[in-house]
């Protein structure tokens, strides 16, 4: 009766451990991440110094897993050494949810994950590696031969910089400084710069002296300023005073202006009245010019009579005779 309870507890024991088991391997399974899956490859192409195994691999701050190994592949074909990094990702540490079922790893790197190596401390000069998505970059794989999912690398920006401040050419750097200063050298020893300084003194003298002339000339000036603005200011008051008058006598002016015209007007219609087709005076004095005309045209014949017949003054006119 004693080994009941013992062979209860011992498979009540065993199907709790099954039961943990297959849910510890759905969980795994269903989290995409597997004994295989979980561990991916990263490959640097710098230095990877201060970078060790057991090193946290964090996506945006938080650790999902640890750096496992490290190895260094010389490609003999290239001349290319080639920085391995193996890490390994904990299941415990990520979570998963949705309807999709492919890779997990594999749906990150196709939206821009990406992997970089950045500064545990600067004190002590550990590297961690940062993942984090950058949609933006290019996927450039390296081609090595493992099993595992490759994460991409990119250079963090202290790399950048570090490769920018290698790729400055010092030597260069240092020629031009050292023409800049040979070039001023001889600018600074130029008799024309040396003599810079006593043309500038003269020209500081020129002007010492042109502003006490013209302080001179003010204080000369000024008396005779004082008098032209009074004058001024009389001559102002003056025609202040004298405008009211000049514009009484312009608007006199004006006004018998306009009678002058009125009556010019008034004279100009008698003109045309006068000057017209059908006025009287008109008909008179056409009148009066065919009558000088007829006058006229028998001053001409008396004048011919007397030319051919000066005795008829005397005599009177002789007739002639058929």
């Amino acid at each position: 009766m004693s080994n009941k309870p013992n062979h209860a507890a011992i498979g009540a024991f065993i199907i709790g451990a099954l039961i943990i088991a297959v849910a510890g391997i759905l969980f795994v399974s269903g989290s995409g991440f597997g004994q295989d899956k979980s561990k991916v490859v990263m490959v640097f192409d710098g230095s990877v110094k201060g970078l060790s195994v057991g090193a946290p691999v964090a996506l945006r701050g938080v650790q999902i897993g640890q750096v496992t190994d490290i190895v260094l592949i010389f490609d003999t074909d290239t001349i290319d050494v080639i920085m391995f990094v193996e890490a390994e990702f904990q299941g415990k540490h990520i979570q998963r949810r949705g309807n999709s079922e492919g890779e997990f790893t594999e749906e990150m790197i196709a939206r821009g994950l990406r992997a970089q190596l950045n500064s545990q401390s600067l004190l002590t000069g550990l590297l961690y590696i940062q993942l984090d998505f950058h949609p933006n970059s290019e996927l450039v794989l390296a081609e090595v031969d493992s099993p595992y999912t490759q994460i991409p690398t990119i250079p963090s920006d202290m790399q950048r910089l570090s490769r920018e401040f290698e790729s400055i050419n010092f030597s260069e750097v240092a020629d031009n400084l050292r023409t800049v200063a040979e070039g001023m050298s001889k600018f600074v020893n130029n008799g024309t710069f040396q003599q810079l300084p006593g043309d500038l003194q003269a020209t500081l003298i020129s002007i010492e002296t042109l502003s006490s002339q013209m302080t001179e000339q003010i204080a000369t000036s000024g008396p005779k300023l004082d008098a032209l603005l009074d004058e001024t200011s009389s001559t102002v008051e003056a025609l202040n005073n004298e405008i009211p008058r000049i514009a009484n006598s312009a608007i006199n002016t004006l006004a018998q202006l306009d009678g002058a015209l009125a009556n010019f007007d008034r004279t100009m219609s008698e003109i045309n009245d006068l000057v017209a087709d059908d006025s009287s005076t008109r008909y008179e004095l056409n009148k009066a010019l065919r009558e000088l005309a007829l006058a006229g045209r028998a001053m001409q014949l008396l004048a011919k009579t007397l030319e051919e017949q000066p005795e008829s003054l005397l005599r009177g006119r002789r007739e002639d005779k058929p």
